[in-house]
């Protein structure tokens, strides 16, 4: 086994020596993009050996991914205009924010290389967008479900995922560097707010066929 560089005479182990590294990968991803990213130059950065890093991301994907999460915020956002439409735009604003944003560009990078990463996809698929982010649209339902603005079977997984799965779409397949805040409106106008609505109709022809 390599060394790893000490500080103040200590040698760094653990979480203290994961920091170490997913800041030196996070450093990477914004100097040289995912593309740039090596293995060497992460540990080289962090003054660590590549066995450190493999142990703990046993994939290049894996410590991208990781690396945006270190440096992304993990904060549910905070919208409640008091109506479904309303709510949605500005949820979305709030992501077309943080995606056109230099922190933004990183996650951007990985999205355009996931395309010849297969191991990529499915670990930005697992974690962009984050627990915060699904818990975001999951309580933007609840409450239009409590204000009747929605059906109860508009709370469901795929409806709450369609609008950020969209906004992926824009970014990943146009290589947009932002969304006009019209994509914005046509997103949420034409096709999630019909499919919300159209939730509570189609079990009920369900229930009648």
């Amino acid at each position: 086994m390599g060394t790893v560089r000490t500080v103040g005479g200590r040698r760094r182990r653990g979480p203290e020596l994961e920091r170490a590294i997913l800041h030196a990968a996070a450093e990477e991803l914004t100097a040289s993009g995912y593309a740039g990213m090596t293995m060497d130059n992460v540990a080289r950065r962090a003054g660590t050996n590549k066995n450190a890093i493999y142990r703990r991301w046993p994939q290049r994907a894996a410590l991208g991914v990781a690396a945006y999460r270190h440096i992304a915020e993990a904060r549910t956002p905070e919208v409640d205009t008091g109506e479904l439409r309303g709510d949605a735009l500005e949820l979305l604003r709030q992501v077309n924010e943080t995606w056109s944003s230099p922190r933004g560009a990183i996650l951007r990078d990985l999205l355009a290389a996931a395309a010849d990463e297969p191991a990529l996809v499915e670990l930005l698929r697992e974690q962009a967008g984050g627990d915060a982010m699904n818990a975001a649209w999951f309580g933007l339902l609840g409450r239009a479900v409590a204000r009747g603005e929605a059906p109860p079977e508009a709370v469901h997984p795929r409806v709450a995922a369609l609008p950020m799965t969209l906004v992926r779409g824009e970014y990943a397949v146009r290589g947009a560097s932002r969304l006009p805040d019209p994509v914005l409106v046509e997103i949420v106008d034409e096709i999630f707010l019909p499919l919300v609505r159209g939730r509570g109709t189609a079990s009920r022809d369900g229930d009648a066929g």
